[in-house]
């Protein structure tokens, strides 16, 4: 892996995971209680021996920047780095990113500064653990110019996804960009017979590509109109290219939706859970923070991640995830919920504490009932409160709070009164 270098791509606005996304881009949205969603694709490319790592930002980067630069350090003698390449204007280029091919066009000249063989593109919203010496292997050996990650999936997810085609050697033969149900006939391509049992026999590509060094630059260069791998280079280059599929079979989810996120995050409560955090062969890397232990007195706590520095008094928590840092009163009763933590202490004096940005006491009061929810970052709620959305009510929004796909979002730094009901 020492020919190859890793680019991420940071994301757009993320608007379907509005209001997460409202002060943070994408890839730092908080995962798991004490990660961040770029953590993910970071720590495949470490885990695989790829250590030079290059992550493309341009919206709402600011967390997304610091976070990187408190969590990937490699020493010198490695010569690994993670890289924030941020958005800039240049000579030949005066406009923002307008998709996945431009952002890494109007980057290339930073990345073709390293020497390489092998471009590895990859998002930075995905959950999944992949080894990526073997995708190389597979790239290699098949004597590709491109190579495709794919997932197999069933005809009810085919239309939420690019369809790969292929034929029995993995060449990618056809390409169709989220197709209709009732345009899935012909679409099937050679899977495993396990696969095929379970009626996974669409090929969705995952967003993860390989590219050969010159390919990459000739495909960019030829098509200075195209903007985006799946809507655009990927499509035109099996024309031109050698395009294969990298079949992939292990858990694997882009994290785009709210509803995703949220269900996501629970699945991680779960006994045996899809995605294993707790993997020695392949650890999932972030911020070393160095919190002491969660305290927890009296308390019920069933099929939950309780996080570091976390204070729990007497409460009733079920499948939760309970982030960093986070207070959780006397009496409080908590069901189904992503909390996302703090980043202080709630009985730290706010004239002193490093972060002034945010409610004095975050966390939750005594005597309040949350189910069904998210609570970002610092967020603090009363006593009395009932955050239930009994009413299921799918969308709207009130002072603190967004409801999106029937998940009640407390946003960060939300103050929530006594006694609010939600």
């Amino acid at each position: 892996m020492d020919r190859v270098l890793a680019v991420i791509l940071g994301g757009g606005a993320g608007t379907r995971l509005f209001p997460l996304t409202a002060q943070r881009a994408k890839p730092a949205v908080p995962l798991g209680g004490k990660y961040r969603l770029v953590d993910v694709p970071i720590s495949n490319c470490i885990n695989s021996g790829l250590n030079r790592i290059f992550v493309v930002t341009q919206y709402n980067s600011a967390s997304l920047n610091d976070h990187i630069a408190r969590s990937y350090n490699f020493d010198r003698f490695r010569g690994g780095f993670v890289t924030v390449l941020a958005a800039e204007q240049t000579p030949t280029s005066e406009h923002w990113y307008q998709g996945t091919a431009d952002a890494v066009r109007q980057s290339n000249l930073h990345i073709r500064s390293y020497a390489h063989d092998q471009v590895l593109i990859l998002s930075g919203d995905q959950l999944y653990t992949m080894d990526y010496r073997l995708m190389l292997e597979h790239h290699k050996r098949t004597g590709a110019d491109v190579t495709v990650a794919a997932t197999p999936v069933t005809a009810a997810d085919a239309p939420g996804f690019g369809i790969l085609k292929t034929d029995a050697e993995h060449r990618i033969t056809e390409f169709y960009e989220k197709p209709a149900l009732d345009e899935l006939a012909g679409k099937e391509s050679p899977v495993t017979p396990e696969m095929e049992g379970a009626g996974r026999i669409y090929l969705a590509s995952m967003g993860i590509y390989i590219f050969d060094c010159q390919v990459l630059q000739d495909v960019l260069d030829d098509h200075p109109d195209a903007n985006d791998f799946g809507k655009h280079i990927i499509p035109r280059a099996i024309h031109e290219r050698k395009v294969v599929s990298y079949p992939f079979k292990g858990y694997w989810n882009d994290i785009g939706t709210v509803r995703s996120f949220f269900d996501t995050n629970l699945m991680l409560t779960d006994p045996q859970p899809a995605f294993n955090l707790f993997d020695e062969q392949m650890p999932l890397y972030t911020n070393a923070r160095l919190l002491p232990p969660a305290k927890i007195t009296r308390s019920r706590i069933d099929s939950s991640i309780i996080s570091e520095a976390s204070v729990v008094i007497d409460a009733d928590i079920s499948q939760a995830v309970i982030g960093i840092r986070s207070y959780i009163g006397a009496r409080t009763r908590i069901r189904r919920t992503v909390m996302m933590g703090a980043d202080y202490y709630r009985w730290e004096n706010p004239g002193s504490r490093n972060r002034v940005e945010g409610p004095a006491r975050p966390g939750i009061d005594e005597d309040t009932t949350v189910e069904g929810a998210i609570i970002d970052k610092n967020a603090s709620i009363g006593r009395d409160c009932v955050i239930t959305n009994t009413g299921g009510v799918q969308e709207g929004e009130g002072p603190g709070f967004y409801i999106r796909d029937g998940i009640v979002v407390i946003v960060k730094n939300a103050e929530i009164a006594d006694g609010t009901v939600i």
